[in-house]
Order: structure tokens, then C-alpha cells, then sequence
């Protein structure tokens, strides 16, 4: 009896909905969306300098250039300036002082983007430099945090790793990355009766966006309509930072009257928009002979930029995932979120545990290379148990765990050996 394939059965094929709108070319991005009679076109002013007071705005010769429509600084918002996802530090446009190179200052209005990205060139700024803190190491000597430094422990690391028959000591450093999203940061704004406004974000977080741009115009959320065609990728970089595109076409139609439409221009959109965290990893390990870890002791400290972001929730997470298979008997984990005149950090595809997980490896290896040993000897000695040895560093019991099965049929099915 010929056995029917049940639609959407487990192991069936099935076509992502948007698929054949894809590779047509038939899908409707937001810079897709038939531009509305009256368009303008944004373009943001941004900052040359990592930490300074701004003395003057001169843009007398950016109102003036050919196609310029309006211009608007950090005092035409008549509401919330911040775009902040949980703590209210990040401006949509300076406020007076700029905390990292490519921070927003002001946004100008033109009948083209030509127009728009040339007049924002014109400004005349005068700034008071400050001292920038720009890496890791140097925000943790100034204790330059975004949020408060964070603690988990388990056992004793310190009594641990001293009666240790080996111990090892080190620090290792990794990389940001950029999300490079297939489509750029956009927004289209079109104003709606009543100082409505309807909003086309390409964003992860639409209610996110709703919440911030009310609170930047002084309307209520129910004032403003977010819809998100697509995003064109993510990874992350959309989950809080699109908020600032859409603010800042958002203040402008609600300043103007007018459809307003914001669209980075990708070298931009990487100076101003958020990475994933780079990371300093400082570590101590107490082993035995077998290269069982006995005590640990992690120092991660994250460059999170100019502000908060969601820095607190990511670097929580890298706490919890600096374990990754391994059991860490007795084990200190200290975090810094630590905040520098560079770009704000944000979300991206990982958020924080791959920072973890390297961390954990990186010490493993460097146990293997100690020891003369396999290093997929060493992880096997450290894997978490099935019935002992099977709690987290934050008390959660692993249940199922087939680490050890897997890695025999991979050992097998690789011919590793």
C-alpha cells in the first residue's frame, strides 16, 4: 500500500512562503514602495570626533543648499529624544556631546538623496575634544560601565584551582563582526491625519519602534502604525538599532507634514549602527593529570559602546554559555559591560553565547596543549555527566543529554583517529 505524503508532515519538503517572490525579484522591500508626491529624502549629519562637547552647530549653509526642505537637531524633538531599547541613554540625535564617530547630530530634509547627503557636509561644528576611552582593558582601569558588573560563582575557584595539580593563567581576545544585512537600514514615514503616522521600518522589533517614535513626536503608541515588509536579513542588527532610522524619519515627517524616507547608504549604516560585542577573555584553571577542570575563574568584558543597548541581556547570556558541554565544578564568572566612545553594540545571531563558548574552548585547547594530549581527549574528560555531574553554573539540571553519543558516532562515522 503506497504510503501518502502528508502536507507539512515532519520531513517534508517545504517552500519558505516568500520564496518565489524572492528569486523573481517580485518581493516589495521598503525602498520598493512607490515613493509618495510629496517624498523627502534624509540624510544625517554625523559626528567626526569619539568624545566631545559640540560648542556650535553652524548649519546655516546646510538650510541653504539647493533642494534642502528643513533641518532638524536634538531641539526640534518635542519628545523623548532617546531610542534606547531598555535604558533611556541613547539620543536620537546629540544632545550637545557626542560619544563615538558617526553619532547622529542632526538630520536634513531634500527634494533628492543627492541633495540630502551633500548638504549634510556643509555644517560648520566646533567641538570641545574630550578624552576618549576606546577599548577594553582601558574602560575596565576608568570603571566605565554601561551597566554594573556581574557575578556567578559555584564552589570555591580560588581554593579549587591552588590545590590543582596543573593550573594555567591567560587571556585571549576575539572580534565584533558587522550583520551586513542584505537590505540597509530604512524607514519610509507617511504623515497621517490627526499628526498620525504610518511607518514602513525594516525592522525585528515593529512594536519596538511604535513604543520609541511616539515617545519622540509626544503621541500616544496607538498614534503610530509600524509595519515591517521584510528585513533582508538581520542577524540581529535590526533588533533594536532600526529604532534610530525610523525616529529620525519619523520626527521629520511629524516636523515637516510631509513623507520623509531615511536609507543608509552601507559605508554609513557600518560606521553608525552597532556590531556583535568584541570581547576580552581573561581565565584561570586549576586541573588534574587528565585534564579534568577542577576550578575556573572568567573575567569577560565586552566593548558595549556608547551606551546600554541590549547589552545586559547579551552579556548575561555569555555567562551562561561559557560552560557550553562541560561541567565547572567550582567556577567564578565575573562580566563587565563596559562603555566606551565607540558605536553602541547590539544584538547578533548568537547574542553573547558564542562569546562564551569561545572562551570555554579556548581553554580546553590550551589545557590539550599543556598536557601533550588530543584535545577531544580533554573535552571528553569535562563533558557534562548524564546522572552526576549534570548542573549548570546557574543550577539548572541537564536532561538529556547526548553529548557523549554523539560525539562516539562522530568519532566513528569521521574515522577521527
Amino acid at each position: 500500500m503506497a504510503v501518502e505524503t502528508i502536507k507539512g508532515a515532519a520531513g517534508s519538503a517545504l517552500p519558505h512562503d516568500s520564496s518565489t517572490l524572492h528569486v523573481t525579484g517580485q518581493a516589495t522591500y521598503t525602498d520598493d514602495i512607490p515613493a509618495p508626491r510629496d517624498l523627502l529624502h534624509l540624510a544625517v549629519g554625523m559626528s567626526d570626533k569619539a568624545h566631545a562637547r559640540i560648542c556650535s552647530l553652524d548649519l546655516s549653509a546646510v538650510r541653504a543648499a539647493p533642494g534642502v526642505v528643513a533641518v532638524i537637531t536634538a531641539d526640534d524633538i518635542v519628545g523623548s529624544n532617546n531610542c534606547g531599547p531598555v535604558v533611556d541613554d541613547d539620543p536620537i540625535l546629540a544632545p550637545g556631546l557626542v560619544q563615538y564617530v558617526g553619532q547622529a547630530m542632526f538630520a536634513v530634509a531634500a527634494t533628492c538623496v543627492e541633495a540630502a547627503r551633500r548638504a549634510v557636509k556643509l555644517a560648520t561644528i566646533d567641538y570641545e575634544e574630550l578624552d576618549p576611552i576606546l577599548d577594553i582593558r582601558q574602560a575596565i582601569d576608568a570603571g566605565s560601565f554601561v551597566l554594573p558588573s556581574e557575578t556567578i560563582t559555584r564552589g570555591d575557584s580560588a581554593v579549587a584551582i591552588r590545590q590543582a595539580e596543573h593550573s594555567l593563567a591567560g587571556s585571549v581576545s576575539l572580534g565584533g563582526q558587522d550583520q551586513f544585512y542584505l537590505e540597509g537600514q530604512i524607514a519610509l514615514a507617511l504623515p497621517r491625519e490627526g499628526g498620525d503616522l504610518f511607518v514602513c521600518s525594516s525592522t525585528q522589533h515593529p512594536g519596538e519602534v511604535q513604543h520609541l517614535l511616539a515617545e519622540a513626536i509626544g503621541k500616544s503608541s496607538k498614534d503610530v502604525i509600524v509595519e515591517c515588509r521584510r528585513m533582508g536579513g538581520a542577524f540581529g542588527g535590526k533588533e533594536s538599532q532600526a529604532a534610530l532610522i525610523a525616529c529620525i524619519a519619523g520626527v521629520m515627517a511629524s516636523h515637516t507634514g510631509r513623507s520623509c524616507k531615511l536609507r543608509l547608504d552601507r559605508d554609513v549604516d557600518m560606521i553608525m549602527t552597532g556590531k556583535r560585542h568584541d570581547f576580552l577573555i581573561d581565565y584561570e584553571v586549576g586541573f588534574n593529570d587528565d585534564g579534568r577542570i577542577e576550578g575556573i575563574e572568567f573575567m569577560f568584558a565586552s566593548r558595549c559602546g556608547m551606551s546600554a543597548d541590549l547589552s545586559g541581556a547579551i552579556n548575561d547570556r555569555t555567562m551562561f554559555h561559557c560552560d557550553n558541554a562541560y561541567f565547572l565544578d567550582n567556577v567564578t564568572i565575573v562580566s563587565h559591560r563596559c562603555k566606551t566612545n565607540t558605536v553602541s553594540n547590539t544584538a547578533f545571531r548568537g547574542f553573547g553565547g558564542p562569546q562564551g563558548m569561545f572562551g570555554i574552548e579556548y581553554v580546553i585547547d590550551d589545557i590539550a596543549r599543556y598536557l601533550h594530549k588530543d584535545p577531544l581527549e580533554v573535552r571528553r574528560e569535562n563533558f557534562y555527566g548524564v546522572d552526576e555531574r549534570n548542573t549548570t553554573q546557574y543550577q539548572q539540571t541537564i536532561e538529556d543529554n547526548m553529548i557523549h553519543d554523539i560525539v562516539d558516532e562522530l568519532v566513528s562515522s569521521a574515522d577521527y583517529h
